[in-house]
């Protein structure tokens, strides 16, 4: 069996699961939110069918399930609700290793009837920038650190988030960043983390303790744009059930508690060349011009590109001033302040930071959108304006302050669809236009708090 990964062929896929002795396979596609949609076979069937169907709309729907009726959505999807072919790919496949039965999961691609790319999918999204990538001889490397909170069990929706119990019988009620001791009172739930990761080859690195109450960060080792988005995917699965098997949940909303930061996934991103070389320096080692356009064009891009990266109303919460989250596009070398950052490093590991994704943004959207963002920069070879070497948050306001407004700019954006494909904007966008209707029917407490006798 071939024993790289990247290079699995179908008959390796079988070898491997003959090897973990697997009964049961998830068969598993993300959806617009990343939710894992899809179905369980047993090993033979899944062995027979070599993939299955689903109807189109399972990764066309929003978080709430919703989807719309009528619109520019149905000039896309089939009104018919046309069966998806799905086909696995054996790269993807990883052991689940909390099930009680020997069971793997596996990643599928969606395809029609004929054979083509379903292309709002979220997975033929990022699988399609990474083609126009490859066309100009550019191989991209990404690295994302992914922020969470651990929060107290809650099963009532009205009732505000509370960080979790410790070892300690405590619960954390001051800033805690960078402190071992707070996240060895996770010790036990870590201790699987980590187990599971490594029984399902998951490139994991350094894990810390973020500011908030509760809140950790988990940062992988830099790949492949298509190889990390399936880390993540897995990742965020694999911390949620362990999370709730110690009695407590993890969350990646952007926002969970007020008066907390927010949770984010900076996504570090560098090119290299067909030789390895990074394009974004120079032979002498100094900054190319295709670093300064990349960065050009996050900035022109990335408030068309909001809805991306910050998908739900909660997303806006957590950017304001002076709470780790940045407000505009400017961009500095080692400034957390700014929505840009260039990290210090040397010549052959010069890299850019986006450091206005969410941690609730799909990682396939995200990182699809902010590889379009450099593309079309490099492409065009769009200049960023001068490096902001003081405090961003002085500044102003350089993003979209709603999911309303976003998604108003990401439709009026033509050349981010190009890239990104106008069948994902269109029917991305008239599903969150759903969700957000869905939000404005909800009154909320500051609502009746403030306005029910004074206005």
């Amino acid at each position: 069996m071939n024993t790289d990964r990247n290079h699995f062929s179908f008959s390796d896929l079988e070898q491997w699961l003959d090897e973990h002795r697997v009964t049961e396979i998830e068969c598993l596609v993300p959806d617009l939110t990343g939710v894992a949609r899809g179905k369980i076979l047993p090993r033979q069937k899944f062995t027979e069918d070599r993939g299955m169907r689903l109807p189109e709309a399972v990764v066309a729907m929003g978080v709430t399930g919703e989807f719309p009726t009528q619109g520019p959505y149905y000039d896309v999807i089939s009104p018919t609700d046309h069966d998806m072919h799905l086909r696995p790919d054996p790269r993807t496949v990883r052991i689940v290793p909390w099930a009680s039965d020997p069971t793997a999961q596996v990643v599928h691609d969606c395809y029609d009837k004929a054979g083509n790319i379903v292309p709002f999918a979220p997975r033929s999204v990022l699988r399609r920038v990474c083609d126009l990538y490859a066309a100009e001889g550019w191989n991209p490397i990404v690295a994302p650190e992914l922020e969470f909170y651990l929060v107290a069990r809650n099963t009532d929706p009205d009732m505000p988030l509370k960080p979790p119990i410790g070892r300690s019988g405590r619960a954390e009620t001051s800033r805690q960043a960078y402190s071992i001791d707070a996240v060895n009172e996770f010790d036990p739930l870590f201790e699987d983390v980590y187990s599971y990761c490594e029984q399902m080859e998951l490139n994991v690195d350094t894990l810390i303790h973020e500011i908030g109450a509760g809140q950790m960060e988990i940062n992988f080792f830099h790949d492949h744009p298509l190889g990390l988005a399936d880390e993540v995917f897995f990742f965020k699965r694999t911390v949620r059930e362990a999370a709730m098997r110690h009695n407590m949940f993890a969350t990646f909303m952007a926002k969970p508690i007020a008066g907390e930061p927010g949770s984010a996934m900076h996504i570090h991103q560098s090119i290299t060349d067909a030789e390895g070389r990074n394009i974004f320096s120079n032979a002498d080692g100094s900054a190319s011009d295709m670093f300064r356009w990349y960065i050009g064009g996050l900035q022109k891009y990335i408030p068309a590109a909001m809805a991306l990266f910050a998908p739900y109303v909660n997303s806006y919460r957590r950017l304001a001033r002076f709470t780790a989250a940045p407000i505009n596009i400017q961009w500095g070398t080692d400034n957390r302040t700014v929505g840009i950052r260039s990290p210090v490093a040397s010549p052959a590991a010069r890299r850019i930071e986006n450091r206005v994704i969410g941690a609730d943004a799909n990682p396939y959207v995200a990182l699809a959108a902010t590889l379009a963002c450099g593309y079309l920069g490099m492409k065009n070879r769009i200049e960023p304006t001068p490096e902001c070497k003081g405090d961003a948050y002085l500044g102003d306001y350089q993003l979209p302050r709603s999911l309303g407004e976003a998604l108003e700019m990401l439709r009026q954006e033509k050349a981010l669809a190009e890239v990104l494909g106008e069948a994902f904007v269109t029917v991305y966008t008239e599903v969150k236009e759903i969700e957000y209707a869905e939000f404005m029917k909800v009154i909320s407490p500051w609502e009746r708090e403030h306005l029910l006798l004074h206005v």
